[in-house]
């Protein structure tokens, strides 16, 4: 689920942080930077791991910024492929299931990976699993348990400068998770305890 990636950046440093231990100050803009962003095809940033190297701070014309080259390693969220995961369902709709967990919102799961004799309840915006006349709820809220099934990545460039192009691009999550529930042991934690 989470992976050290190594990164080389470089950082600024600003001079209202000068006071500051150059290494926590270096820690704090790499968070600053990193933390909470998805990079194509490495995952969602959480934190700095550690810092590996760092260079001479070499200080900027006009603005007084210390710039400094630093290579360090990140912890990155992204599962893999057939990975059993946790998390909550935030929506249902008739397209399937919408999941969340702690950090991270962008996890769908389709109606065709709903175990079968899964039905959608226009009524109560919920899907139904029936088993042997049993009525299994995947209720809104309840913890559940996925499978990864696959990754989609979509690159956030508007298409042209204009307003409307780059309202678009920012919609789109450029990370998100495909999931299912078709085997046995997924779906609501509950039916399975």
């Amino acid at each position: 689920m989470f992976i050290l990636t190594k990164i080389a950046d470089l950082v600024q440093i600003p001079p209202s942080q000068f006071e500051q231990h150059s290494r926590v100050a270096i820690e704090n803009n790499i968070n600053a930077k990193f933390s909470n962003r998805v990079i194509q095809k490495i995952g969602l940033c959480i934190c700095m791991y550690d810092l590996l190297w760092a260079s001479e701070g070499l200080i900027g014309h006009g603005n007084g910024m210390v710039n400094v080259n630093v290579e360090f390693r990140m912890i990155v969220f992204r599962p893999f492929k057939g990975e059993v995961l946790f998390g909550k369902i935030s929506d249902a709709s008739q397209e399937g299931l919408k999941i969340r967990t702690e950090f991270f919102e962008e996890i769908t799961v389709s109606y065709k990976e709903l175990p079968e004799n899964t039905e959608y309840d226009h009524n109560a915006q919920a899907w139904t699993w029936i088993v042997d006349e049993d009525r299994m709820h995947y209720d809104k809220n309840e913890m559940v348990r996925f499978q990864v099934l696959d990754e989609t990545w979509n690159d956030q460039l508007p298409e042209s400068g204009e307003q409307e192009a780059v309202e678009r691009a920012k919609a789109i999550s450029p990370y998100s998770i495909k999931g299912t529930m078709m085997k046995e042991g997924l779906g609501v934690c509950l039916w399975w305890d």
